[in-house]
């Protein structure tokens, strides 16, 4: 039973047809892909990208200027060797609300702590493929209602035209609900679901980016809701983060936690839950909204869906486009706003230059 428990986790990005399959005819197709399996899948759990956003424009196409509002339509993934980097960025007041008022005037934006022209601006209100990772464990069962709350806030305020699949969190991941499918169905299996099982928390964000490959959208991001336990994953903590940190795909975590300190039988890792989400979260630049008071979840759910669509897209080209592999830190500030000390900014934090 051990081996085929590993066996099923290795498969996790490889092929998630594979997870559905009856455990006898899994084990017998499982025996002949094992070892490739880890072979290839441990070297990629860690691996780093070098991939970054760039737009191309037409020789034709007029030139740009740092104010300019078009939409950058022709968005593309490639290496860090082509010389525009795009910066989605997301700012949000006191109250968690999006700002969606600012121009590029408002920002400054440095690579490595040095200043870089903003030659490239442009708000975005496009559909998303969005991923839901929904925590079905025993540690949710106290908090299911308020999972089911969540969920029904957040496509109140959703775009109509979003593209979703959900994976249910509990000993493994679990592809629920896919694109193919609607709103309604994803939320009555939600109604129907039981908590129960242990939390492979990271496993399932593993599968999430590994599905969001295919997604229908350029702009992808995973939705989080659990409490942030994992006590039974293949994946490592950091084997997570590296993978989080490459991939293309913006993070965002509604944390369910207890609002009473903390009960002394608590395992470790609901302990530690916030701080795995945060700083998974951090990395992609999204956040983590700890849910402490349970009433305020709705709200905040609502707040997600909303903010996931109304960010910003800073473009520049690097003062310093050496090819070293290196990893080149970005930093963004809001400035210029007489309430700008309440504005709390969101980006990804860096790339890794080409080595080419």
């Amino acid at each position: 039973m051990k081996y085929l428990a590993d066996c099923r986790r290795a498969s996790l990005a490889q092929d998630v047809n594979l997870l559905q399959l009856p455990e006898a005819v899994f084990v017998r197709r499982c025996t002949l892909v094992t070892l490739g399996l880890f072979l290839v899948l441990l070297p990629v759990a860690g691996a780093q990208s070098t991939e970054v956003h760039v737009t191309t424009r037409s020789e034709h196409s007029p030139k740009t200027t740092p104010d300019d509002q078009r939409s950058i339509s022709g968005t593309k993934t490639l290496r860090a060797n082509v010389d525009l980097v795009l910066v989605p960025v997301t700012v949000t007041d006191a109250s968690n609300r999006p700002v969606i008022d600012l121009q590029s005037r408002n920002f400054r934006l440095f690579e490595n702590d040095r200043p870089q022209d903003i030659q490239f601006f442009t708000r975005e209100d496009a559909p998303i493929s969005v991923g839901l990772i929904l925590d079905f464990s025993k540690s949710m069962d106290n908090k299911f209602d308020f999972e089911r709350a969540a969920l029904k806030a957040f496509f109140e305020n959703a775009n109509p035209q979003d593209d979703y699949f959900a994976i249910a969190i509990s000993d493994r991941p679990v592809l629920i609900a896919d694109s193919t499918q609607s709103i309604t169905e994803l939320q009555d299996k939600l109604t129907m679901a039981v908590p129960a099982g242990n939390t492979a928390l990271l496993d399932a964000i593993y599968l999430g980016i590994s599905k969001m490959r295919t997604a229908r959208y350029q702009r992808r991001a995973l939705l989080i809701i659990s409490d942030g336990g994992d006590n039974h994953s293949y994946y490592t903590a950091k084997q997570t983060k590296a993978l989080a940190e490459e991939a293309d795909v913006l993070m965002y975590s509604i944390g369910v936690f207890d609002n009473m300190p903390v009960p002394i039988f608590k395992t470790i890792e609901e302990k530690l839950g916030k701080r795995l989400l945060t700083d998974i979260t951090d990395l992609t630049g999204g956040r983590t909204i700890a849910a402490d008071d349970r009433g305020k979840i709705p709200e905040i759910a609502a707040a997600v869906s909303r903010e996931l669509r109304q960010r910003y897209v800073l473009a520049y080209r690097s003062d310093r486009p050496i090819h070293n592999g290196k990893w080149r830190k970005i930093r963004v500030q809001v400035s210029g706003s007489d309430d700008s000390q309440s504005l709390h900014v969101h980006y990804k934090k860096g790339y890794i230059a080409s080595t080419e």
